[in-house]
């Protein structure tokens, strides 16, 4: 490294200082101290000193800082501590942005997201204090306007209910077919609503929307006879898989039919109860358009009075899954009930501490679900279960 890149790198964690102090997130006046300048210091070439000193100097010049030497040689010694006059002057000097400036500019290219996602809010708050979310800062605003976009592209075409593969809708809609696959962070706040809740795997975000990078199947179990477009068979022990487009309806008597959130919880019941008269069916988290549109044909095909329920997790992505699969219960004239997710039925050495937010958001969603008992009895027991606290063995 020159030694005016070493000067210019040492100005800049001195603008990121200010940045912080700007910001509120540092209330010590921002200055570069003896021990941050070892760098220069150490440097054994004279030249290559005084290549920082002119560097220094000409900051000082253009107002950004203030400068002190050696007390021992106030003349020709080193600097030994170099203090922050004037941050945007600073920024200007190393060609760079001021981080207020790039958060101004973020909050104008954001504002019109606001209203369809509310979480934008939080996510400008978090800023704010120069705290980033899932590792993601103001310069990256246009990749949440690139999600927005592709959100919306989606609930566009979700009607038809047609999965499609990631990178080709992605080369159509963006002009970039590995894009959408950037924008998994972005996409899993906007879709969850929630700076809070943990991430999900590409995979599940992206069969949320519709698309996918290799296309899954719909696993069923029970001993039921399923209707499809070419035949109409019974479902294979333990369970089967099947493309969720070709699922047209029961073709048999169901005393009941559970969705099941969890892989393992989904196995687990299959094995059970593959010769009882129950459908099973495997969300794989939450339920694509094509899952709910198949989801919707075969409550069709069912009698009114069929117990329609749900197993999902005891947190805020599993309410929020169930409440997406409520909606759907309700439009094809049924009540979603929830199975085994009340708090008395998750495991003290399973139990987590939520925090209020989380709380009021799970409550949301049970309310959504048609729950409010459930909702309120989370909101009072103040804890969710990690994901393996339902799955069975």
């Amino acid at each position: 490294m020159s030694a005016v890149a070493i000067a210019k790198d040492l100005l800049a964690k001195l603008l990121d200082a200010g940045n912080k102090h700007a910001a509120g997130a540092r209330a010590r006046a921002p200055a570069l101290t003896a021990m941050h300048l070892k760098p220069y210091s150490e440097l054994r070439s004279w030249q290559h000193k005084q290549e920082c000193d002119e560097t220094f100097m000409a900051a000082r010049d253009a107002g950004a800082v203030k400068l002190q030497r050696d007390r021992l040689n106030p003349k020709d010694g080193l600097f030994e501590r170099i203090d922050l006059v004037d941050v945007q002057a600073l920024a200007r000097f190393l060609g760079r942005s001021t981080y207020a400036n790039q958060l101004a500019q973020a909050i104008g290219q954001l504002e019109p997201l606001k209203a369809e996602f509310p979480v934008i809010l939080e996510v400008i708050g978090r800023w704010t204090g120069m705290a980033k979310v899932r590792g993601l800062g103001p310069q990256d605003a246009g990749a949440w306007i690139d999600a927005a976009k592709t959100i919306r592209a989606c609930a566009a075409r979700s009607q038809d209910a047609v999965a499609a593969p990631v990178r080709e809708f992605s080369a159509r809609l963006l002009l970039d077919s590995k894009r959408i696959e950037a924008l998994t962070s972005q996409l899993d706040v906007l879709l969850s609503g929630s700076i809070e809740e943990s991430p999900r795997a590409s995979t599940q975000v992206w069969q949320e929307l519709g698309l996918f990078r290799e296309e899954h199947p719909v696993l069923l179990a029970g001993h039921v006879y399923i209707a499809r477009d070419r035949s109409t068979s019974l479902i294979d022990a333990p369970y089967m898989g099947l493309p969720a487009a070709t699922i047209q309806g029961v073709a048999s008597t169901v005393i009941e039919v559970i969705t099941i959130e969890n892989k393992t919880t989904f196995h687990s019941e299959a094995k059970r109860r593959q010769d009882d008269k129950v459908l099973l069916i495997y969300t794989a988290g939450m339920p694509s358009p094509a899952w709910r549109a198949m989801y919707e044909r075969l409550l069709g095909s069912l009698p009114p009075t069929t117990p329609i329920n749900h197993w999902g997790d005891v947190d805020e992505g599993g309410f929020r899954i169930a409440s997406t699969i409520a909606a759907v219960a309700r439009a094809a004239g049924f009540s979603l009930q929830p199975y085994g997710m009340s708090p008395e039925d998750v495991p003290l050495e399973m139990r987590v501490r939520a925090s209020a937010r989380t709380l009021e958001r799970i409550h949301h969603f049970a309310c959504a679900a048609g729950w409010p008992e459930l909702g309120q009895a989370m909101r009072d027991a103040e804890f969710v279960a990690e994901q393996e606290a339902l799955e069975r063995e």
